[in-house]
């Protein structure tokens, strides 16, 4: 059976597809349907931080698949308990208030839509290069024109500012402003940490003109970059905290997460979800959670970016102007475009990883993956280089 064939026939088309299919993954590897084995470095866009088919996760699912999958929030169930527990036991003190969602782009559309009824208010600020989802409200926040143009109008009004202007920022977050929305680190906008300076301004500008902070840590949270959270390298909490990816080991999910006072503004059916808090999902999620916090899994995550993002620096090429990042999220800036390189990778070296931007090649492997295979991805980077 020739499954690339078959999915190209019938797929949508919005994707650009690899030339390979994968049908099996463990930890930090995944094989294809001829058996070769790649060392995964795109995880699923930062999904898979506890690595392929987690034991614990698996055994969540399956457990919970024989006993309850599907159930409409309207009727309280154990495992969404006990997910909301869990999470509000690792968000800072005061985010206590939790929607639950199917993904990270539903996610940030329940924190507008919280964020106008909280504030009464309808502008919002975000970050040029920042990308927040492509839903038609996600889209509003997001820079990339490419996203964004073919299907304006769209929510308005926003404006954007630079990432990292702090005179920018206090201009355009004013009183008229709902939310201001930004990545502690820019993923697809290029792997682009915020400065301390930047991230502090936002929290004292939104709180001094009566706006609120949305951090949207979809890619960054669950010890993506060293810290549980990002927030945590910036010392700030949010009003508003949208969270995703690595939340359900695998199972597609998200939450907002926010405080009593924001939560309680929201009118009683302002905001749905038929599928989000279902139990199947909760369970992945209490288990992929545990096993994040039990593991500790954003200290591996320093240790390992820490020598990584060093290593990419000292191969010092030409074609190298830059190697950003924080913790196992890590970008290698090219003066060209980087596509030849992300092929080169996948087809001669067997390591996959993927794009930020036209130029940018993105690492970001399960956070269980091993420094012998972060090496032979150090070497094979190398090799592509030359």
């Amino acid at each position: 059976m020739n499954w690339l064939e078959i999915e190209k026939r019938y797929d949508s088309g919005v994707y650009n597809k690899h030339d390979l299919v994968i049908v099996r993954g463990k930890g930090a590897r995944v094989w294809d349907h001829e058996g070769r084995e790649y060392i995964d470095c795109v995880g699923g866009y930062g999904v898979a931080n506890v690595g392929h088919s987690n034991p614990s996760v698996v055994e969540a699912v399956k457990r919970q698949a024989e006993t309850l999958m599907v159930l409409p929030q309207t009727l309280p169930n154990d495992r969404r308990a006990e997910f909301y527990q869990t999470l509000v036991e690792l968000t800072p003190p005061g985010l206590e208030r939790v929607f639950p969602t199917n993904s990270g782009a539903e996610a940030n559309e329940a924190a507008l839509k919280f964020a106008r009824a909280a504030t009464g208010r309808t502008k919002f600020v975000a970050a040029m290069r920042s990308f927040h989802g492509r839903t038609l409200g996600a889209l509003s926040v997001t820079w990339e024109k490419k996203y964004r143009a073919p299907f304006a109008p769209l929510v308005e009004p926003v404006e954007f500012i630079p990432y990292n202007d702090v005179e920018a920022l206090h201009r355009a977050v004013d009183e008229e402003t709902a939310a201001l929305i930004l990545e502690p680190v820019q993923g697809e906008g290029g792997v682009r940490p915020a400065t301390l300076e930047f991230m502090q301004a936002a929290r004292a500008r939104t709180q001094e003109v009566g706006a609120l902070l949305i951090l949207d840590e979809i890619q960054t949270g669950f010890g993506r970059t060293g810290k549980l959270f990002a927030m945590e390298h910036f010392g700030i909490t949010p009003d508003i905290l949208t969270l995703a990816k690595a939340i359900g080991g695998g199972v597609p999910m998200g939450a907002m997460v926010t405080t009593h006072p924001i939560a309680d503004k929201m009118p009683k059916g302002g905001h749905g979800t038929t599928f989000g808090g279902n139990p199947l999902a909760m369970a992945a999620g209490v288990a992929a959670m545990r096993y994040i916090a039990t593991h500790r899994l954003w200290e591996r995550a320093a240790e390992l970016g820490a020598w990584f993002l060093e290593a990419l620096r000292e191969l010092d090429s030409p074609r190298v102007r830059e190697v950003r990042g924080l913790g196992l999220m890590i970008g290698l800036e090219l003066k060209e475009r980087s596509a030849p390189y992300i092929q080169r990778l996948e087809q001669e070296h067997q390591v996959l990883t993927l794009a930020a931007g036209p130029n940018v090649i993105r690492f970001l492997p399960p956070l269980v993956i091993e420094r012998s295979d972060l090496e032979r991805v150090l070497e094979a980077v190398r090799e592509v280089l030359r």
